[in-house]
């Protein structure tokens, strides 16, 4: 097996990733809602995301849609090979990770939705509605990160690569 690595992150991507992260831990564990640094915060994620889904059609071949779209057929393969132990090698995300990536990011802008919604109380005449739906977002995006964690220990396990420091350097293995 080679051990020569490739920048396949690029910065954006990283920034983006771990901006996400810090947002997400910081609101969710250490701020309050409605709060003012809360608020900037997640003014500040949702921002991030924009930037993101736009380096998402421009950015490098790794960070690119067309890269990990999770099409049915590759969601398929992956599932395959993760259920019959066959390694699963690719160097950007696997269908499986674009997946919960793209879920991810779509719980954010709900967040971000939801979170200027209750901004405008005015708007909904008192109703808790965006409140509840903003708790449930944060509380799904929260089982989505353990998932996304705990697949990435996995993963790291079962390829015999450590890929949370890849999202640290940028380096990836290249692939046999």
């Amino acid at each position: 097996m080679s051990r020569e690595t490739l920048r396949l992150w690029d910065p954006l991507v990283r920034l983006c990733h771990w901006s996400f992260a810090g947002a997400f831990i910081a609101n969710y564990f250490f701020t309050e809602e409605g709060d003012d640094w809360h608020n900037w915060i997640g003014y500040y994620a949702v921002a991030c995301l924009v930037v993101r889904l736009v380096w998402g059609f421009v950015g490098s071949p790794a960070a690119r849609w067309s890269d990990f779209w999770p099409t049915p057929a590759r969601l398929v393969e992956h599932a395959r090979a993760l259920l019959t132990g066959r390694p699963y090698h690719r160097l950007g995300h696997s269908p499986i990770g674009g997946l919960v990536m793209i879920l991810m990011m779509l719980l954010l802008l709900g967040l971000g939705v939801t979170g200027f919604l209750m901004q405008e109380v005015d708007y909904f005449w008192g109703e808790d509605l965006p409140l509840e739906i903003h708790a449930f977002f944060a509380n799904t995006l929260l089982a989505l990160v353990c998932v996304h964690l705990a697949a990435a220990l996995y993963e790291s396990i079962r390829l015999r690569e450590n890929l949370p420091l890849s999202m640290i350097t940028g380096k990836r293995r290249r692939l046999d």
